[in-house]
């Protein structure tokens, strides 16, 4: 019986361009880029965003295209703007991926293409290189997602980059999936012992940039802590040659490799050693001939002629400098080739064998380049994307690379010009799964023969980026639209639950360790799967050392209440989370104001000796836990307590708040639930209750306004007697029981007595993580805010926002804004906190809160500005 034709596909733009390939499809329907088929996973589309017409200006891919995706989840891209006159403007886009149509485009004032795009290992500064030699670095103004400023770069005019790298700082984490299952994180993942490109004194590294040229040069800037660029330019070797493609890697010793190719599959791909130094306040570039290959398939007669270009070259990673990619390719096909350098042997001729006998170690050693593994013929590649997830393979061997686990990490994609996109083995080539583009969604049962052909140039990749944990897959098609892919953590095997949740986990952990932006593994968590995550996410956090918990405290908060914001039924513990990171937050800012009163004291500061009084002493009355403290130390200046106040008033409206809902706690869930029962928190609370009570007998302005029925009533002191009976209740150092009936009926009159606040539990957030549903992929405008389809998630989570409309508030200094701001603002990419971008106070203590956040919001994310609302 014969096999059933190939699908045909059509290829116009539009949502439906993207289907899956099923695994049960017949395996001639497609070239394999392997030697041998495994099954086939999936991947699917989770949004698409492209430009909108203008009638006198049109948004062009640029040739080359560049992209590049950071460690934080920003993308840059670029575009060509063309107006009626045909001249050329060209765009960096930066974008975040949670709101991609909020594209914010610089005009680069490159004069020609630009050719490469590179994030740093922070993801907050980007460089840029051009086809005339300029080099631009690029930084958030104001540490703002969505302003961006160049102040320095380098120039080799004249001469077009082709490959452009940060040097490295000497950082590298080795992720060791066999060790998952692992409690501790030392063993998950481990310090790689890795020596920085250039050190300045003391051991630090040196920022700067390497790039290589199309002539053969290779171009070093340094930035010194002065701010001042030293820059140097060498050729590479004495012989200088055209490169027409290059790549850059690390290794271990410091030292820098560079692959360059002069564009023919005949000529051969050299290797070059770069070492980089500071003599006499100048930059010195010193380089070595390594050795060099031919691809296989030159060697193969059959072959010989067949693919004439090399078309791609990469190192498999930037800190893997003995494994290289390449791909040769003629006008309909290509070849795709993974080699690896290695020590071998060097044979001693027998004759010299007798006169010096080589023993153990002394054998002589030479380097050489080995072919790991080969693809068969497949369609023209038109993208390369290199997983940028450091998984430690402890044999490069192909027979262990081959039976390795499939792991997201260890594929890299390819791009073809059919539409296709395929994942392999970053080692074997073997595939992992495969993703076809098609017009419009179709069921597999139709006939091939009744699918309308293409006469036009088939939708494909120009440029791809893989994601930092391998779990999305970014490209750029030669429409100029951006494509979003999910990559299934199974790879189309069949997992069971907990094997899928552990893979999930242990990429959560990684990003927790790191302090790497998660946003793309939030994409493959289903809203069953939130309570377990969030359980062994906790679980894993509670076996490591107190040290490492402390430094993770806050991450790990931040990294629930994301997880939390997934599932109906885990909603109202994202208000908890929220509360929790501002909780703790006051808490620190408050306590590191206090002074002790003689500067040699040994121990302790007053934060800790706080601490350690308020939760030896139990007692409920408020006055006679004060006296056991030296309130000497708790002087502050007036107007610093006064400017504090809005702080203060927060903490005394949460507790009231808690103690009011403590009689409903049998009710369904409510914000606020878990605190109830969280002693760490509740004790932090009753610290902050003391200060405050201190502080109000220096300044009573600062003390927090509380409506009361009766006038003689201390509003402080009988929050404090409540919030101490309901610590006692589930503190750490004690057994844990159930508030008495007694606490409960205080609880009940506190309505009677004061005036209840209503909390602004959730800043608005217009993302659309928590919107995304399987298989059904959104199509989004760039400049062009989307009306997002709800859910029974959002829903919940805009039951606990303010409405539109109504007055709104500065989430961090607690100050009212109005329902349309003058002042401007700027928001959190992750959670949607707004606050002032300029302090309206300007005290010490003020401003040490605010230092705070000048770079990321409490939960993490990336600011961006706002534009000013509109009556």
């Amino acid at each position: 019986m014969q096999p059933p034709p190939p699908p045909t596909h059509t290829h116009r733009a539009g949502i439906g361009c993207f289907s899956f390939l099923l695994a049960t499809q017949h395996p001639s329907w497609h070239s394999a880029p392997c030697r041998h088929l495994v099954k086939v996973g999936t991947m699917d589309l989770a949004y698409v965003c492209e430009w909108e017409k203008w009638p006198k200006s049109t948004h062009c891919p640029s040739v080359p295209l560049a992209c590049a995706w950071s460690c934080r989840n920003l993308i840059a891209f670029t575009t060509d703007l063309r107006n009626d006159d045909q001249d050329l403007t060209r765009l960096i886009h930066i974008l975040d991926t949670e709101h991609p149509w909020d594209v914010h485009s610089i005009s680069s004032e490159h004069s020609e293409a630009i050719t490469c795009l590179e994030w740093d290992q922070s993801g907050s500064r980007l460089l840029s290189a051009d086809a005339n030699g300029q080099i631009k670095c690029w930084s958030m103004a104001d540490h703002l997602a969505n302003s961006w400023e160049s102040p320095v770069g380098s120039l080799v005019e004249g001469d077009p980059i082709v490959a452009l790298s940060w040097l490295h700082n000497g950082v590298k984490l080795a992720l060791h999936v066999e060790k998952s299952g692992a409690s501790s994180f030392g063993e998950k993942f481990s310090r790689v012992k890795f020596s920085p490109s250039l050190t300045l004194f003391g051991g630090k590294p040196m920022e700067g940039w390497i790039a290589v040229t199309v002539s053969g040069l290779v171009t070093v800037s340094l930035l010194k802590p002065s701010g001042q660029v030293l820059t140097s330019t060498e050729s590479l070797c004495r012989l200088r040659g055209r490169v027409a493609l290059a790549d850059i890697a690390f290794t271990g010793g410091g030292n820098i490799v560079v692959a360059t190719a002069d564009g023919s599959s005949a000529s051969p791909v050299q290797f070059y050693k770069v070492c980089v130094s500071v003599v006499s306040e100048k930059c010195r570039i010193d380089t070595e001939i390594l050795p060099s290959l031919f691809m296989r398939c030159t060697t193969d007669l059959n072959r010989k002629d067949k693919f004439p270009a090399i078309t791609h070259l990469k190192f498999l990673a930037r800190d893997m400098s003995e494994q290289v990619l390449l791909c040769a390719s003629n006008q309909t096909s290509s070849i795709v080739e993974c080699w690896s350098l290695r020590k071998e042997g060097l044979p001693v001729n027998n004759i010299f064998q007798q006169i010096s006998p080589v023993v153990g170690d002394k054998q002589p050693m030479i380097l050489k380049w080995r072919i790991l593994s080969a693809t068969n013929d497949l369609d023209r590649v038109s993208a390369v994307a290199l997983p940028k997830l450091p998984i430690s393979l402890t044999n490069t061997d192909l027979k262990v690379a081959s039976d390795t686990q499939f792991y997201p990490g260890l594929g890299l994609a390819l791009a073809f010009h059919d539409g296709s996109v395929h994942i392999v083995h970053r080692l074997s080539l073997q595939t992992m799964a495969i993703f076809y583009s098609s017009t419009a969604p179709r069921s597999m049962d139709e006939p091939a023969i009744k699918r309308p052909r293409t006469t036009g140039p088939a939708i494909h990749f120009k440029a791809m980026q893989l994601s930092w944990t391998s779990l999305a897959l970014v490209g750029i098609d030669n429409h100029g639209k951006l494509s979003m892919l999910r990559i299934s953590p199974s790879m189309g095997h069949t997992l069971d639950v907990n094997l899928a949740l552990r893979h999930l986990l242990f990429l959560l952990e990684y990003c927790m360790v790191t302090g790497y932006d998660w946003w793309d593994i939030l994409l493959h968590v289903q809203p069953t799967m939130v309570q377990s995550l969030v359980e062994r996410l906790h679980e894993e956090y509670t076996r490591q050392k107190a040290a490492l918990q402390q430094v993770l405290s806050t991450r790990i908060l931040a990294m629930k209440a994301s997880l939390c914001k997934l599932s109906p039924c885990t909603v109202t513990l994202v208000c908890d989370y929220h509360a929790k990171l501002f909780l703790i937050a006051i808490s620190s800012t408050l306590k590191s104001l206090l002074r002790p009163h003689i500067l040699n004291t040994p121990d302790k500061s007053p934060g800790d000796r706080l601490t350690e009084i308020c939760a030896k002493i139990t007692d409920v009355d408020i006055d006679k836990v004060m006296i056991n403290l030296k309130t000497e130390e708790f002087v502050l200046d007036m107007n610093t307590l006064q400017a504090l106040q809005q702080l203060l008033q927060w903490v005394g409206d949460f507790v009231l708040y808690l103690l009011a809902s403590l009689p409903n706690q049998g009710a369904p869930l409510r914000p606020g639930h878990s605190f109830l029962r969280d002693g760490t928190s509740l004790g932090m609370l009753r610290e902050l209750m003391v200060v405050i009570r201190i502080w109000g007998l220096l300044k009573p302005s600062c003390l927090p306004v509380y409506t009361a029925t009766s006038d003689t009533q201390d509003s402080m002191s009988l929050l404090f007697r409540l919030l101490t009976k309901l610590w006692i209740c589930c503190r750490d150092e004690g057994p844990t029981s159930e508030p008495d009936e007694a606490l409960v009926d205080e609880c009940c009159l506190l309505p009677s007595q004061l005036l209840i606040p209503s909390l602004d539990w959730l800043p608005v957030s217009d993302g659309l993580v928590s919107r995304l549903q399987p298989k059904q992929p959104l199509r989004l405008y760039f400049g062009k805010a989307p009306t997002l389809p709800g859910s029974a998630t959002t829903l919940q989570l805009d039951g606990l926002i303010r409405a539109t409309g109504q007055p709104k508030i500065d989430h961090l200094r607690r100050l009212h804004l109005g329902a349309f701001p003058t002042e401007e603002c700027k928001s959190c990419t992750r959670c949607g906190c707004v606050t002032m971008l300029k302090s309206p106070n300007k005290t010490t203590a003020v401003k040490q809160w605010e230092q705070r956040w000048i770079k990321n919001c409490l939960c993490g994310g990336l600011w961006r500005r706002m534009p000013l609302s509109c009556p």
